[in-house]
Protein backbone atom coordinates (compact mmCIF):
# COMPACT_ATOMS: atom_id res chain seq x y z
CA UNK A 1 0.00 0.00 0.00
CA UNK A 2 2.68 2.45 0.69
CA UNK A 3 4.24 1.69 -2.63
CA UNK A 4 0.87 2.13 -4.36
CA UNK A 5 0.65 5.24 -2.61
CA UNK A 6 4.14 6.24 -3.72
CA UNK A 7 3.56 6.31 -7.37
CA UNK A 8 0.31 8.24 -6.72
CA UNK A 9 2.31 10.77 -5.63
CA UNK A 10 4.34 11.04 -7.94
CA UNK A 11 2.00 10.66 -10.61
CA UNK A 12 0.12 13.84 -8.74
CA UNK A 13 3.69 15.43 -9.05
CA UNK A 14 3.88 15.04 -12.22
CA UNK A 15 0.55 15.70 -14.07
CA UNK A 16 0.65 19.20 -12.33
CA UNK A 17 3.90 19.47 -13.89
CA UNK A 18 3.36 18.77 -17.01
CA UNK A 19 1.43 22.52 -18.14
CA UNK A 20 4.12 24.68 -16.67
CA UNK A 21 3.58 27.00 -13.70
CA UNK A 22 0.46 28.97 -13.57
CA UNK A 23 -0.86 26.74 -15.95
CA UNK A 24 -3.93 23.65 -14.89
CA UNK A 25 -6.41 22.51 -16.93
CA UNK A 26 -10.09 24.16 -16.72
CA UNK A 27 -13.39 22.40 -17.69
CA UNK A 28 -15.64 24.80 -16.27
CA UNK A 29 -16.08 27.58 -18.69
CA UNK A 30 -19.58 28.43 -20.13
CA UNK A 31 -18.94 27.02 -23.42
CA UNK A 32 -18.61 23.35 -21.92
CA UNK A 33 -15.28 23.01 -24.21
CA UNK A 34 -12.06 22.50 -22.35
CA UNK A 35 -9.82 25.26 -21.83
CA UNK A 36 -6.61 25.46 -20.51
CA UNK A 37 -6.32 27.77 -17.94
CA UNK A 38 -3.05 30.30 -17.85
CA UNK A 39 -1.99 33.81 -15.94
CA UNK A 40 -1.04 36.42 -18.12
CA UNK A 41 -2.03 39.50 -19.75
CA UNK A 42 -3.21 41.05 -22.96
CA UNK A 43 -2.53 44.97 -24.62
CA UNK A 44 -4.48 45.86 -27.69
CA UNK A 45 -3.95 49.01 -29.50
CA UNK A 46 -5.36 50.81 -32.52
CA UNK A 47 -3.44 52.47 -35.43
CA UNK A 48 -2.97 55.00 -36.37
CA UNK A 49 -4.26 56.55 -33.53
CA UNK A 50 -2.33 54.75 -30.87
CA UNK A 51 2.26 54.66 -30.86
CA UNK A 52 1.82 51.32 -33.20
CA UNK A 53 5.60 51.15 -34.46
CA UNK A 54 6.85 52.53 -31.27
CA UNK A 55 4.81 49.96 -28.88
CA UNK A 56 6.33 47.42 -31.52
CA UNK A 57 9.44 48.26 -30.93
CA UNK A 58 9.64 48.50 -27.32
CA UNK A 59 8.17 44.64 -27.64
CA UNK A 60 11.40 43.63 -29.33
CA UNK A 61 13.55 45.50 -27.16
CA UNK A 62 12.48 43.75 -24.46
CA UNK A 63 13.69 39.99 -25.61
CA UNK A 64 15.86 38.73 -22.94
CA UNK A 65 16.80 35.62 -24.88
CA UNK A 66 15.18 35.31 -28.35
CA UNK A 67 13.00 36.60 -31.14
CA UNK A 68 11.06 34.97 -33.45
CA UNK A 69 9.12 36.83 -35.86
CA UNK A 70 6.87 35.63 -38.92
CA UNK A 71 5.99 39.24 -40.57
CA UNK A 72 4.36 39.83 -44.36
CA UNK A 73 6.22 42.86 -44.80
CA UNK A 74 8.62 44.38 -42.80
CA UNK A 75 8.93 47.94 -43.79
CA UNK A 76 10.13 49.77 -40.57
CA UNK A 77 13.57 50.91 -40.19
CA UNK A 78 12.77 51.27 -37.03
CA UNK A 79 12.11 47.53 -36.36
CA UNK A 80 14.59 46.74 -39.11
CA UNK A 81 17.57 48.17 -36.70
CA UNK A 82 15.97 46.61 -33.64
CA UNK A 83 16.56 43.12 -35.08
CA UNK A 84 19.49 43.56 -36.37
CA UNK A 85 20.58 45.07 -32.45
CA UNK A 86 18.77 41.95 -30.98
CA UNK A 87 20.46 39.88 -33.53
CA UNK A 88 24.41 40.63 -32.01
CA UNK A 89 23.12 39.58 -28.74
CA UNK A 90 20.57 36.36 -28.65
CA UNK A 91 19.13 34.76 -31.43
CA UNK A 92 16.64 36.19 -33.84
CA UNK A 93 14.87 34.13 -36.36
CA UNK A 94 12.67 35.63 -39.22
CA UNK A 95 10.49 34.12 -41.56
CA UNK A 96 8.85 37.10 -44.68
CA UNK A 97 6.66 36.79 -47.66
CA UNK A 98 8.88 36.12 -50.64
CA UNK A 99 7.90 39.60 -52.57
CA UNK A 100 8.89 41.36 -49.57
CA UNK A 101 12.32 39.54 -48.74
CA UNK A 102 14.04 42.67 -50.63
CA UNK A 103 13.39 44.86 -47.69
CA UNK A 104 14.88 42.85 -45.35
CA UNK A 105 17.39 40.23 -46.58
CA UNK A 106 19.56 38.64 -44.08
CA UNK A 107 21.28 35.10 -42.99
CA UNK A 108 18.91 34.96 -40.17
CA UNK A 109 15.54 35.59 -42.67
CA UNK A 110 14.30 33.05 -44.80
CA UNK A 111 11.01 33.28 -47.54
CA UNK A 112 7.85 31.03 -48.29
CA UNK A 113 8.36 30.04 -51.75
CA UNK A 114 4.87 30.36 -53.30
CA UNK A 115 1.35 31.45 -52.10
CA UNK A 116 1.85 34.17 -49.28
CA UNK A 117 3.04 33.85 -45.74
CA UNK A 118 0.75 36.90 -44.59
CA UNK A 119 1.01 36.52 -40.93
CA UNK A 120 2.17 39.13 -38.73
CA UNK A 121 3.12 37.77 -35.47
CA UNK A 122 6.46 37.86 -33.20
CA UNK A 123 7.17 34.98 -30.21
CA UNK A 124 9.73 36.95 -27.31
CA UNK A 125 11.38 34.68 -24.80
CA UNK A 126 8.84 32.14 -25.78
CA UNK A 127 6.42 33.80 -22.85
CA UNK A 128 5.17 36.82 -25.51
CA UNK A 129 3.49 37.49 -28.81
CA UNK A 130 2.57 39.91 -30.77
CA UNK A 131 0.19 39.37 -33.22
CA UNK A 132 -3.03 41.58 -35.32
CA UNK A 133 -3.39 42.98 -38.11
CA UNK A 134 -0.43 45.55 -38.43
CA UNK A 135 2.60 44.62 -40.52
CA UNK A 136 5.43 46.35 -39.45
CA UNK A 137 5.37 48.98 -42.42
CA UNK A 138 5.16 52.80 -42.47
CA UNK A 139 1.23 52.74 -43.74
CA UNK A 140 0.03 50.26 -41.52
CA UNK A 141 1.54 51.80 -37.92
CA UNK A 142 0.91 55.59 -39.46
CA UNK A 143 -1.98 55.44 -42.10
CA UNK A 144 -4.01 52.59 -42.01
CA UNK A 145 -6.22 51.31 -39.92
CA UNK A 146 -5.17 48.40 -37.67
CA UNK A 147 -4.74 46.48 -34.55
CA UNK A 148 -2.05 45.32 -32.63
CA UNK A 149 -2.18 42.74 -29.58
CA UNK A 150 0.85 41.78 -26.69
CA UNK A 151 0.09 38.95 -25.33
CA UNK A 152 1.62 37.34 -22.08
CA UNK A 153 1.11 33.75 -21.92
CA UNK A 154 3.48 30.51 -22.09
CA UNK A 155 0.51 28.39 -23.59
CA UNK A 156 0.01 31.19 -26.52
CA UNK A 157 3.18 31.51 -27.12
CA UNK A 158 4.26 28.06 -27.55
CA UNK A 159 1.00 27.95 -30.14
CA UNK A 160 2.74 30.55 -32.07
CA UNK A 161 6.60 28.96 -31.62
CA UNK A 162 5.00 25.77 -32.44
CA UNK A 163 3.25 27.53 -36.10
CA UNK A 164 6.64 29.41 -36.59
CA UNK A 165 9.08 26.31 -36.60
CA UNK A 166 7.29 24.71 -39.03
CA UNK A 167 8.08 27.72 -41.50
CA UNK A 168 11.31 28.41 -40.07
CA UNK A 169 11.85 24.54 -41.60
CA UNK A 170 10.37 24.87 -44.39
CA UNK A 171 6.96 23.48 -44.29
CA UNK A 172 4.77 26.40 -45.34
CA UNK A 173 1.02 26.24 -46.10
CA UNK A 174 0.67 23.00 -44.36
CA UNK A 175 1.66 21.57 -40.99
CA UNK A 176 0.02 20.22 -37.52
CA UNK A 177 -2.75 21.54 -35.99
CA UNK A 178 -2.45 23.92 -32.96
CA UNK A 179 -2.06 21.88 -30.52
CA UNK A 180 -3.69 24.02 -27.20
CA UNK A 181 -6.19 25.81 -29.36
CA UNK A 182 -8.49 27.32 -26.32
CA UNK A 183 -6.61 28.97 -23.20
CA UNK A 184 -8.10 30.68 -20.55
CA UNK A 185 -6.40 33.99 -20.12
CA UNK A 186 -7.25 35.07 -16.21
CA UNK A 187 -10.67 34.98 -16.65
CA UNK A 188 -10.56 35.84 -20.76
CA UNK A 189 -11.47 32.65 -23.45
CA UNK A 190 -8.48 32.68 -26.18
CA UNK A 191 -8.53 30.37 -29.11
CA UNK A 192 -5.87 30.47 -31.97
CA UNK A 193 -6.03 29.00 -35.02
CA UNK A 194 -3.45 28.91 -38.14
CA UNK A 195 -4.29 28.40 -41.68
CA UNK A 196 -4.52 26.30 -43.80
CA UNK A 197 -4.03 23.53 -41.58
CA UNK A 198 -6.78 24.71 -38.76
CA UNK A 199 -9.40 25.67 -41.69
CA UNK A 200 -9.50 29.61 -40.63
CA UNK A 201 -12.13 30.17 -42.31
CA UNK A 202 -14.82 27.54 -41.00
CA UNK A 203 -13.62 28.72 -37.36
CA UNK A 204 -14.71 31.98 -37.96
CA UNK A 205 -18.30 30.61 -38.93
CA UNK A 206 -18.96 28.62 -36.04
CA UNK A 207 -17.96 32.15 -34.11
CA UNK A 208 -20.76 33.99 -36.34
CA UNK A 209 -22.72 31.12 -35.92
CA UNK A 210 -23.30 31.88 -32.02
CA UNK A 211 -24.44 35.31 -32.84
CA UNK A 212 -27.79 36.00 -31.19
CA UNK A 213 -27.78 39.72 -31.12
CA UNK A 214 -25.09 41.80 -33.32
CA UNK A 215 -22.16 41.17 -35.29
CA UNK A 216 -19.95 44.04 -36.83
CA UNK A 217 -17.24 43.10 -38.76
CA UNK A 218 -14.14 45.62 -40.84
CA UNK A 219 -12.48 44.13 -43.22
CA UNK A 220 -9.72 44.84 -45.55
CA UNK A 221 -10.83 42.26 -48.68
CA UNK A 222 -14.13 39.87 -48.45
CA UNK A 223 -14.41 37.36 -50.67
CA UNK A 224 -15.27 34.31 -49.03
CA UNK A 225 -18.90 32.86 -49.42
CA UNK A 226 -19.28 30.51 -47.06
CA UNK A 227 -18.99 33.55 -44.35
CA UNK A 228 -21.17 35.70 -45.95
CA UNK A 229 -23.65 33.59 -46.17
CA UNK A 230 -23.82 33.45 -41.98
CA UNK A 231 -23.85 37.22 -42.26
CA UNK A 232 -27.29 36.70 -44.69
CA UNK A 233 -28.99 34.23 -42.46
CA UNK A 234 -28.20 35.83 -38.87
CA UNK A 235 -29.56 39.37 -40.67
CA UNK A 236 -33.17 37.31 -41.66
CA UNK A 237 -33.08 36.40 -38.18
CA UNK A 238 -33.14 40.10 -37.48
CA UNK A 239 -29.77 40.49 -35.64
CA UNK A 240 -28.37 44.03 -35.63
CA UNK A 241 -25.52 43.78 -38.58
CA UNK A 242 -23.16 46.73 -39.32
CA UNK A 243 -19.88 46.66 -41.31
CA UNK A 244 -17.23 48.35 -43.23
CA UNK A 245 -14.96 47.76 -46.04
CA UNK A 246 -12.13 48.98 -47.94
CA UNK A 247 -12.97 50.21 -51.03
CA UNK A 248 -9.86 49.42 -53.27
CA UNK A 249 -10.80 46.04 -52.54
CA UNK A 250 -14.53 46.01 -53.52
CA UNK A 251 -14.49 44.15 -56.78
CA UNK A 252 -16.46 42.04 -58.28
CA UNK A 253 -14.84 38.96 -56.44
CA UNK A 254 -16.06 41.14 -53.19
CA UNK A 255 -19.20 40.26 -51.07
CA UNK A 256 -20.13 43.81 -51.06
CA UNK A 257 -23.03 44.00 -53.48
CA UNK A 258 -24.42 40.72 -52.37
CA UNK A 259 -24.36 42.07 -48.91
CA UNK A 260 -26.06 45.18 -49.35
CA UNK A 261 -28.40 43.84 -52.00
CA UNK A 262 -29.80 42.14 -48.85
CA UNK A 263 -29.97 45.13 -46.81
CA UNK A 264 -27.35 44.88 -44.98
CA UNK A 265 -25.88 48.04 -43.62
CA UNK A 266 -22.31 48.34 -45.12
CA UNK A 267 -19.84 51.36 -45.77
CA UNK A 268 -17.04 51.67 -47.89
CA UNK A 269 -14.17 53.08 -45.87
CA UNK A 270 -13.41 56.55 -45.32
CA UNK A 271 -9.58 56.36 -45.02
CA UNK A 272 -7.66 57.79 -47.81
CA UNK A 273 -4.94 55.18 -47.10
CA UNK A 274 -6.46 51.38 -46.54
CA UNK A 275 -8.86 50.05 -43.70
CA UNK A 276 -6.50 46.75 -43.11
CA UNK A 277 -8.57 45.15 -39.85
CA UNK A 278 -9.77 41.89 -40.63
CA UNK A 279 -12.58 41.91 -37.19
CA UNK A 280 -15.69 40.84 -36.67
CA UNK A 281 -17.37 41.63 -33.21
CA UNK A 282 -20.47 39.22 -31.71
CA UNK A 283 -22.65 40.29 -29.71
CA UNK A 284 -20.34 43.07 -28.25
CA UNK A 285 -18.22 40.24 -26.26
CA UNK A 286 -16.23 38.16 -28.76
CA UNK A 287 -14.02 39.66 -31.14
CA UNK A 288 -12.17 37.22 -34.17
CA UNK A 289 -9.02 39.19 -35.53
CA UNK A 290 -5.60 38.64 -36.40
CA UNK A 291 -3.98 38.18 -39.97
CA UNK A 292 -7.07 36.32 -42.11
CA UNK A 293 -8.78 38.25 -44.34
CA UNK A 294 -12.31 36.02 -44.75
CA UNK A 295 -11.28 35.45 -48.66
CA UNK A 296 -10.80 31.78 -50.05
CA UNK A 297 -7.02 32.41 -50.54
CA UNK A 298 -6.54 33.55 -46.79
CA UNK A 299 -8.19 30.14 -46.13
CA UNK A 300 -6.84 28.14 -48.08
CA UNK A 301 -3.03 29.38 -50.09
CA UNK A 302 -1.59 31.35 -47.55
CA UNK A 303 -0.17 31.07 -43.88
CA UNK A 304 -2.73 33.23 -41.37
CA UNK A 305 -3.39 33.25 -38.21
CA UNK A 306 -6.62 33.71 -36.15
CA UNK A 307 -7.23 34.92 -32.80
CA UNK A 308 -10.41 34.94 -31.13
CA UNK A 309 -10.88 36.58 -27.69
CA UNK A 310 -14.26 36.32 -25.49
CA UNK A 311 -13.99 39.64 -22.93
CA UNK A 312 -16.35 42.41 -23.30
CA UNK A 313 -14.11 44.67 -22.02
CA UNK A 314 -11.98 44.40 -24.99
CA UNK A 315 -14.96 43.77 -27.41
CA UNK A 316 -15.92 46.83 -26.46
CA UNK A 317 -12.86 48.69 -27.55
CA UNK A 318 -13.09 47.25 -30.91
CA UNK A 319 -16.78 48.12 -30.44
CA UNK A 320 -15.77 52.09 -30.18
CA UNK A 321 -13.10 51.64 -33.21
CA UNK A 322 -15.86 50.13 -35.58
CA UNK A 323 -17.96 53.08 -34.20
CA UNK A 324 -15.32 55.35 -35.81
CA UNK A 325 -14.38 53.52 -38.72
CA UNK A 326 -18.24 53.32 -39.92
CA UNK A 327 -18.66 57.28 -39.00
CA UNK A 328 -15.72 58.45 -41.32
CA UNK A 329 -17.19 56.08 -44.28
CA UNK A 330 -20.11 56.17 -46.79
CA UNK A 331 -22.94 54.00 -47.21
Amino acid sequence: MKLLAGFMMVALFLSGCATGKGVTNDTTTNTGSSYLQDQGDLKLYFCPQEECEEVLVSFLDSAESSIHCAFYDIGLKSVQEKLLQKQKEMEVQVVTDSDYLKKFNHPFVKTDSYGLMHDKFCIIDGKKVSTGSMNPTDNDAHKNNNNLLLIQSIVIAQNYEDEFQEMWNGNFKKGSKVKNPKVRLNQMNIEMYFCPEDHCAEQVRKQLQKAEQSIHFMTFSFTHEGIANVLLLKNLDGLKMKGVMEVRQISEYSQFNRLVQNHIDVHKDGNKNNLHHKVFIIDGKTVVTGSFNPTANGDEHNDENVIIIEDEEIAQRFVKEFEKVYAEGTG
